[in-house]
């Protein structure tokens, strides 16, 4: 009989310590979902709206800034030929610079992806239309966009 109690007092003292190690392994599951930081989108990062319009023709659209790269996606219109630049910068150094060919009344997006790979990424970006003067392409309408901002200035700064 003794024996008997002791295998009882021994499956309580075993069911017991199963429950609390249930209870714990739950409550770690909890907590590392928890503290488990979810992966970054594009709304976690900083965004800069702009519009270059001149005449019939434009680029509108915005930029995403990322840590080591912009992406800058917009609709271009281009009424007679232009062409589309953008040029990333860290202070005043270049880190990279893009442009599409030249479209002629045409209509369509117009994404690019700057890579910006420095500690900090790029802190401004320049975003201009051109067109050709014969052999030379001028500028149209420019726009300078920050990281701190939300919206694009007039002008290359």
């Amino acid at each position: 009989m003794v024996v008997i109690v002791g295998l009882k007092e021994t499956m309580k003292a075993k069911s017991r310590t199963s429950r609390v190690g249930a209870i714990v392994a739950a409550v770690a599951s909890v907590a590392g979902m928890v503290f488990t930081a979810a992966p970054a989108t594009a709304a976690d990062y900083p965004t800069s709206t702009f519009e270059l319009p001149y005449t019939a023709s434009h680029y509108n659209g915005t930029a995403t800034w990322y840590n080591r790269s912009v992406s800058v996606t917009g609709t271009f219109k281009a009424s007679n030929c232009r062409r589309i630049y953008v040029r990333a910068f860290a202070g005043n150094t270049s880190l990279d610079f893009q442009s599409t060919s030249l479209w002629c009344n045409r209509t369509d997006t117009a994404p690019f992806t700057l890579d910006t790979n420095v500690v900090g990424g790029a802190d401004n970006i320049w975003i201009y239309m051109t067109y050709l003067d014969g052999a030379v392409e001028r500028n149209l309408v420019e726009r300078t966009c920050y990281r701190s901002s939300n919206y694009c200035v007039d002008g290359l700064h």
